[in-house]
């Protein structure tokens, strides 16, 4: 076999982050090895230390690599909505645009893309499909556990820091917001195939002034974090 040129070398590497990105998130760390990484990325096992010195330096960027997949997401869905409430009106329809304004994520955006936000978020979908969702959550116990080492650590804090500050205004990231949200998901994903997982997730939508999600409607209320409305003890 002849040598892989420098494109296919780059092509190979991204292959592999992208799907260890994808495997560390829907099976934790220790549930995946290098061998199954390869194999899921249609690659030979000895191919990897030729790309990557140890697990650890893969995990570092398969974290990176996904947290700026998901900041690339967040940006493509703000642009999207502003475009959509920019556009002059049709000849055929009438556009409503929806006005900038203060908001619970403490800064101040497009109302439209929040309640997109907490849609996609809190939804059974997100909680049970983590390969392909959020890294604060997907990687969350894992690097707390130490895992992929001091680089990973920095990777995933650095993330964090990112998705609090889209959630708020720059030098001033909604800790509090994103603290409901991720917490949330990781405890519904943890009881997930029982009643309570679904009215976790809708009490976390109600403490953010969001609509209970499709599937979540008919969630006792009793669990929902509303003011004057939990039952005394």
């Amino acid at each position: 076999m002849g040598r892989v040129s420098q494109a296919q070398a780059r092509e190979n590497r991204e292959r592999i982050v992208a799907t260890a990105a994808q495997l560390f998130r829907e099976r934790g760390i220790a549930g995946v090895s290098v061998a199954d990484v390869m194999a899921e990325a249609g690659l030979t096992h000895g191919g990897f230390y030729k790309q990557f010195a140890s697990k650890d330096a893969l995990m570092a960027e398969a974290v990176t690599e996904a947290f700026a997949e998901q900041a690339a997401a967040l940006q493509t869905t703000q642009t999207t909505q502003t475009t959509q409430t920019t556009q002059p009106p049709q000849t055929t329809q009438t556009t409503q645009t929806t006005q900038a304004q203060p908001n619970e994520f403490g800064g101040s955006a497009d109302t439209s893309n929040i309640a997109a936000l907490l849609d996609a978020y809190l939804s059974p979908e997100h909680r049970d499909h983590p390969g392909g969702g959020c890294p604060s959550a997907g990687f969350g116990g894992d690097v707390a556990r130490s895992g992929g080492g001091q680089e990973t650590r920095m990777a995933y804090a650095k993330g964090v820091e990112a998705f609090a500050t889209h959630l708020g205004r720059p030098g001033e990231p909604d800790l509090a917001t994103l603290s409901t949200m991720v917490g949330a998901l990781i405890l519904a994903r943890a009881t997930a195939g029982t009643d309570l997982s679904d009215q976790i997730l809708a009490a976390a939508r109600a403490a953010l002034g969001a609509p209970p999600a499709p599937g979540c409607e008919g969630v006792s209320r009793s669990w929902m974090a509303i003011p004057g409305e939990r039952s005394s003890r």
